[in-house]
């Protein structure tokens, strides 16, 4: 494995663990997880193997690291790997009540014995110590050895919630594997329960990703990531650093203080994903890393438990700032920052956070909220009409953050020397915006359009329309049904025009339902009306609808946007 550093194979379950390889879950990966649902979808896979509707069914990968090809640590598909071990036992227990109510002891003893040596564990020959193929993590392998394994009885109290799944999950099994017997007369019964076990043994196969050390582990997990998977790198770091900590000369209770203060981050986290606000917290701090890097870096910094309680104290401050931009609607900040950063997560941009993480315990409320306004108004010049490349951006962003958390920059009026590198010019903002089109077939495109005029109704009526209601509508002038020669535009410019942002007006829900494809001269009659009074100016200054009207509306619209949406400087 040195040569290549990992390696891919597909292997079945009887080749993973009926051989004398062993498997450890690490100590500080999370603990079982599993419930009645995946419990279910398991059993299924196995009885459309069993029942030939399949010859084989395929379990995903399993990635490991190991640097023997002996011992293996189970980085990603624990859960798995522990269950399919549970349905073992399960099989066990139904074979050891045979045995035990006489039912052909003798055989079914041997079936007991076998099956247990293959793939629950076996005598080391050289120190006949009994040898466990399958090793739990630090909260869930002593119930796992103690009960499961032996086939005791299993306590119910004093339990952690893991090791209670645990014992659910083999009662459960149990109970599916007895269901499974029914019927079979006491001389096949035996047989049929060893058959199981070869069943599943030989026709549920992984992809086994076996790797050396833990970069090419999270090298593997960047991969699989891009391609779907979603795997466990944020557990890696988590085992990396509670390996730090894990020596003979520390104490039991920082262990545990890292464990409940991590779970503490990943569950307030919730639905975002841990690495990329790992990504944004580390960038706030310190010099760019992309994604790919983030975890060799880090390895790198994190030496001894001094490093691994900064960074977990650095996570926890900037945590709470992070959650209000992620979910503005929860946060304690001012109404104006909430806007701002619920305008963000409108218009998906992600690329200043690092720089608004650092900039808030930087600056104060006054000027942080002015730095907040002259990004919105950048992410929407840059990002939303003018659909450039963000890896600028990203650049730009974390070099300012790094400048402004090291002390190198430190006023308002210096971050934004630096950001005018991204600031589109008016020039060319009228340009973008003048040949925009937002397809509108989507909520947050209808709500971005609505962002959009809802700020030129107030440049010019001074009336504050709320873009989020749902009473407030986009119309479409050039219908979205329209038909071909419909006002004369032929198909070409039908298909080409009707998602400009020159077609598009606002009116309530209530007349918007009633126009449809109705023709122009119908239609203008209720802009007339309109409680809006740019749909009124609208309606005022074009008595009919055609190409060129459309392309001179928009210009004027984007003359508009270029007097709200400026920065002309920080202060």
């Amino acid at each position: 494995m040195t040569s290549t550093n990992f390696k891919t194979e597909n292997n079945t379950f009887r080749k993973l663990i009926g051989n004398g390889l062993v498997y450890r879950i690490p100590r500080f990966q999370r603990d079982y997880s599993w419930e009645s649902e995946q419990w279910e979808d398991l059993w299924e896979d196995i009885l459309v193997v069993v029942n030939k509707q399949e010859n084989a069914h395929y379990m995903g990968y399993l990635v490991l690291q190991s640097n023997d090809d002996k011992v293996f640590d189970v980085i990603d598909g624990q859960q798995r790997l522990t269950t399919l071990s549970i349905v073992v036992l399960a099989i066990l227990k139904n074979i050891q009540r045979l045995v035990d109510e006489g039912i052909h002891a003798g055989a079914n003893s041997q079936r007991l014995t076998q099956i247990s040596q293959t793939y629950i564990g076996y005598l080391d020959p050289v120190t006949l110590v009994a040898r466990p193929k399958l090793t739990l993590n630090r909260n869930n392998n002593d119930y796992f050895q103690t009960y499961l394994v032996p086939l005791r009885e299993l306590p119910r109290r004093g339990f952690r919630a893991s090791e209670h799944l645990l014992r659910r999950a083999f009662e459960w099994f149990d109970r599916q594997v007895s269901n499974y017997i029914k019927g079979f007369s006491d001389v096949d019964v035996g047989q049929t329960l060893a058959q199981l076990v070869e069943d599943i043994s030989d026709r549920l196969f992984f992809t086994v990703i076996t790797v050396a050390d833990e970069l090419n582990a999270y090298k593997v997990f960047e991969t699989l990531n891009a391609r779907g998977v979603r795997l466990s790198s944020t557990d890696l770091l988590k085992n990396y650093l509670f390996s730090v900590l894990d020596k003979p000369t520390e104490h039991p209770h920082e262990i545990d203080a890292l464990e409940a203060r991590w779970e503490g981050i990943v569950n307030r986290l919730q639905s975002d994903n841990f690495s990329d606000f790992l990504k944004i917290h580390w960038n706030s701090r310190y010099k760019f890393v992309r994604h790919q890097d983030l975890f060799k870096t880090i390895r790198s910094f994190i030496k001894d438990r001094k490093d691994v309680f900064s960074l977990l104290k650095g996570m926890e401050d900037d945590l709470d700032n992070y959650l209000a931009l992620t979910s503005p609607e929860l946060s304690s900040w001012s109404t104006e920052d909430k806007e701002s950063a619920t305008i963000l997560k409108m218009l998906r941009v992600r690329q200043p956070f690092s720089l608004l993480l650092v900039a808030r315990n930087k600056f104060n409320d006054k000027s942080f909220t002015q730095l907040f306004n002259a990004i919105v108004i950048i992410s929407l010049r840059y990002n939303t009409i003018g659909a450039y490349s963000p890896n600028e951006q990203d650049r730009v962003y974390n070099d300012i953050a790094g400048r402004l958390s090291s002390g190198s920059i430190d006023s308002i009026n210096q971050v934004w020397s630096f950001l005018k590198k991204i600031y589109i010019d008016d020039k060319r903002f009228k340009n973008d915006f003048s040949e925009k089109s937002i397809k509108t077939t989507d909520s947050r495109s209808r709500k971005i359009v609505k962002f959009i005029l809802c700020g030129i109704e107030r440049h010019i009526s001074g009336s504050d329309l709320d873009y989020m209601s749902d009473n407030l509508t986009i119309e479409h002038v050039l219908p979205q049904n329209a038909f071909d020669d419909w006002e004369g535009f032929n198909h070409q410019q039908v298909t080409e025009m009707i998602y400009r942002l020159g077609n598009l007006l606002l009116l309530p829900a209530s007349v918007n339902k009633l126009l449809g494809d109705d023709s122009y001269i119908n239609k203008r009659e209720k802009y007339l009306h309109s409680s809006i009074g740019l749909t009124r100016q609208f309606a005022q200054e074009n008595e009919s609808w055609s190409p060129e009207k459309m392309a001179a509306w928009q210009t004027w619209l984007a003359k508009q946007a270029v007097s709200i949406w400026r920065v002309d400087q920080l202060a």
